[in-house]
């Protein structure tokens, strides 16, 4: 495998682990920054919504662009807000640094695949793919845990300029190794993109993937601060628990696709989702109990991003039957509903503390969860009565490009 994609996996490394290392520094930012935890929680919904307009507008936006100009220009944005996070002077100057390095991921994550393809022969193109991909998962393990640790000693600040350093590297590796002339694939224009949001089938898809990454939002985003006024831990802890959090999501990552693969798409969605819902009721109870709350936090991380794999297959196969012609476009659309979810998910959680409280989150993430797995056994209802032959079977290849 070449450098270059080594210089993307640093790249998606760095871009997964400013994505959710805020969660654990939301009760340290609320409190530095003397705003409301709903408040510190709407860093986590801005930053998802960034990601979701900026994958599908901006890469429509930017199709023309020379695809290594656009990338090391993403690099440079994304260090440029996390430096201005680094050095906010108010909460709503971080917010516009989360604004920023939200856009910024959006794009990258739309063309990434598409340059790791262009650097390998066509038949190592799915293992390329999974190598970038393995940077996200090696963030949520390591960078997450590390960013919320040196938040708690070092400050929620240095967190960022961490990160900072990171897409600096990243920039400098894409710059020397990645090739200049790169194909890119034709990127769809805005109208291609709703006329595959004119699709229901799609939709119900899109909505599965909401609702389902939502529900999981409405407490995860407030799991820092559960652990620290609930459980009891130190906020030196709560990066160890992260730690946990992480290891567990590799590993569901890998069980998700091979559940996925041996059920299909919509078998294996309904088990995670049922999995999911019940260990965001059991959280309801477990909280107040150090070693208990641990060992639901494990579970969860094993079920809250197993379902990826499932989501994004189940939207490849409804799109080769529905919007033959814009495969990728559907594909790409559902990384914008998982963002949407996250944003929505965190914004309602916000809600339910300032008005219920902290530990109402949990359960009502689960009732939105089970709102997921309702919109799942619809959507495989529909496969049944109106056969669609791409649901038979799950493509390897699609699988591999899920992660």
């Amino acid at each position: 495998m070449p450098i270059a994609l080594l210089a993307l996996t640093i790249s998606a490394f760095a871009i997964g682990t400013t994505e959710f290392v805020i969660v654990g520094l939301i009760p340290t930012i609320a409190g530095d920054l003397s705003v409301s935890l709903p408040s510190a929680g709407l860093l986590v919904s801005l930053y998802a919504l960034g990601v979701a307009v900026g994958a599908p507008v901006l890469t429509a936006l930017t199709g023309k662009l020379p695809r290594k100009m656009l990338l090391v220009s993403l690099m440079v944005l994304f260090t440029l807000g996390n430096l201005l996070a680094w050095k906010a002077p108010s909460y709503e100057s971080l917010i516009v640094a989360r604004i920023l390095t939200g856009l910024a991921h959006g794009v990258f994550f739309s063309i990434a695949s598409t340059i790791a393809t262009g650097l390998v022969p066509k038949e190592k193109a799915a293992s390329a793919i999974a190598i970038m991909f393995t940077g996200l998962t090696v963030a949520l393990v390591t960078g997450v845990p590390l960013g919320t640790f040196i938040g708690q000693h070092f400050g929620w600040r240095e967190t960022f300029l961490a990160v900072s350093a990171l897409g600096v590297i990243a920039f400098v590796g894409s710059l020397i190794f990645v090739p200049a002339h790169i194909k890119s694939s034709a990127s769809a224009s805005l109208l291609e993109q709703v006329k595959v949001l004119g699709q229901p089938r799609l939709l119900l898809v899109y909505a599965m993937t909401a609702v389902g990454y939502g529900g999981s939002f409405v407490a995860f985003t407030y799991l820092a601060p559960i652990l620290q006024d609930i459980s009891g831990f130190s906020a030196s802890a709560i990066s160890l628990v992260m730690l946990v959090y992480g290891v567990s999501v590799a590993v569901g990552n890998i069980w998700g696709g091979k559940l996925a693969d041996k059920r299909g798409p919509v078998g294996a969605l309904k088990i995670i989702f049922s999995l999911l819902a019940a260990v965001l009721l059991v959280l309801t109870f477990t909280a107040p109990h150090p070693w208990l709350v641990v060992a639901t936090v494990l579970v969860w991380g094993a079920v809250a991003f197993g379902n990826v794999a499932g989501l994004q297959v189940y939207v490849v196969q409804q799109a080769e039957h529905f919007t033959p012609r814009a495969v990728d476009v559907a594909s790409g659309l559902n990384i914008a509903a998982f963002n949407v979810g996250i944003a929505g998910g965190a914004w309602g959680g916000g809600l339910i503390v300032e008005h219920m409280g902290l530990m109402h989150t949990p359960w009502i993430g689960a009732l939105v969860v089970l709102g997921a797995l309702g919109l799942t056994a619809w959507s495989g209802a529909l496969d049944r009565r109106n056969p669609n032959p791409h649901v038979t079977g799950v493509k390897k290849s699609n699988l591999a490009v899920g992660h």
